[in-house]
């Protein structure tokens, strides 16, 4: 509700939940990890495998690309083994590929592990919003600000893992988190109990007929050219700043670190005071002003505006998770799978096309790039915005006009 603090420590606090929720928090923690891990290794990688930069950022691309096909899925599966079962295989997967991954002996190999591992990490992440929002206590915005919470401490702690067990060989970031993707799996095995399955069973394509409603397409194509912004810093970025693993692990920690308390603490302020699309429309504008500074400004400045862009990501992820979830009336995980659909090609495409981009011109060409796709966003939450804010008020200012009116409904 407006006006109450999910920090609080009464019924409804963020820090008073079950042990299921948190179980399945921490195994979220590091299914998030799992995105950011690769960063300060990708020249190590690159070396180590006698690969080029574009070679190894189809490390992403191949993840993110089967993460995106694999939200049609999701719900095709948990409406029908339950979302515990669910979650359960999601982790089975990326144990077994984040292990193979660390084995690889060419960049193919790899880039073929990395994909098993997106259909693992799918079939999880998907699946850990609706059982947190579902079981935790205080309500969807606490349950959401948990799952935020577990996204920034996961992207900040990502880095760091990879720096760390990097140092010694690209491959033991992926044996580590293997390992504590095991230990997530016997979590989850022992304190979450199977949720109840839906009345409906959900079809292939029922998250593309969710996005038939105006406000969710809406969301999904403004995250698109969000996400292609957003990757392309986390992906292309090592790469500019060209720093030792400990080097970059820091950068990338400091990064996460602002991500985490802009989306969990900032982010939820400022819609109170502004409302959710000014926050929204204001973030994407200051991220493309800040990638346009990192693309031509000098080594100490690209490190600056790299580890900046983490609030700018934290407040946009925050605001667009509940967008999604809020925007239409279709069940949640239908409405979270066809808005991950669409999103994740952009992140798919970013980590491709950077490099490409810069070959066919200069360095500074793919940020000049990533800072049009965040002002695409923008516009797109702007010409739409009386789409976004048909459903709900409950996230906008009290004081709010009609015109201003946000998403999320509990």
């Amino acid at each position: 509700m407006q006006g109450e603090d999910p920090f609080d420590q009464g019924a409804g606090s963020i820090l008073r939940q079950p042990k299921a929720v948190w179980a399945t928090a921490g195994a979220s923690v590091v299914a998030f990890m799992g995105i950011g891990l690769v960063d300060p290794i990708l020249p190590s990688i690159t070396k180590g495998l006698e690969a080029t930069p574009s070679q190894v950022s189809l490390l992403f691309t191949s993840y993110f690309l089967i993460t995106a096909v694999a939200m049609l899925v999701t719900g095709f599966v948990s409406s029908r083994i339950g979302g515990r079962k669910t979650l359960l295989a999601g982790l089975a997967l990326v144990v077994v590929f984040a292990a193979l991954s660390g084995t690889s002996s060419s960049v193919g190999e790899l880039v073929g592990f990395r994909a098993g591992w997106g259909l693992g990490n799918a079939l999880f992440v998907s699946t850990a919003l609706a059982v947190i929002v579902g079981a935790a206590a205080g309500g969807s915005s606490a349950a959401i600000l948990l799952y935020e919470s577990a996204l920034g401490l996961g992207m900040a702690c990502g880095p760091l893992v990879g720096a760390l067990l990097g140092d010694a060989s690209w491959r033991y970031p992926f044996f580590g988190t293997a390992a504590l993707m095991a230990i997530g799996f016997i979590c989850i095995t022992a304190f979450l109990k199977e949720q109840p399955r839906p009345a409906r069973k959900t079809s292939l394509l029922d998250p593309i007929k969710a996005l038939g409603h105006g406000g969710l397409a809406s969301v999904a194509t403004s995250a698109f050219f969000y996400n292609y912004s957003f990757f392309t810093i986390l992906a292309f970025t090592p790469f500019v700043l060209n720093m030792t693993p400990y080097k970059s692990g820091a950068v990338f920690f400091a990064w996460g670190l602002l991500l985490a308390v802009f989306s969990v603490l900032v982010a939820p302020r400022l819609q109170e005071r502004f409302g959710s699309l000014k926050v929204l429309g204001a973030s994407l504008v200051l991220l493309a002003v800040d990638l346009l500074v990192l693309g031509y400004g000098d080594h100490t400045t690209a490190i600056v505006c790299t580890i900046v862009s983490g609030a700018f990501i934290g407040m946009n992820n925050t605001v667009y998770t509940e967008l999604a979830l809020g925007v239409s009336d279709a069940p949640r995980p239908v409405a979270s799978a066809g808005y991950n659909f669409v999103r994740w090609f952009a992140a798919a495409a970013a980590p491709y096309l950077a490099p490409k981009i810069e070959e066919w011109s200069n360095i500074h060409i793919p940020f000049v790039v990533a800072a049009v796709t965040a002002v695409a966003g923008a516009i797109v939450v702007w010409i739409r915005r009386s789409a976004l804010t048909h459903e709900a008020a409950e996230l906008e200012p009290k004081h709010a006009t009609e015109d201003s009116v946000t998403v999320f409904a509990d």
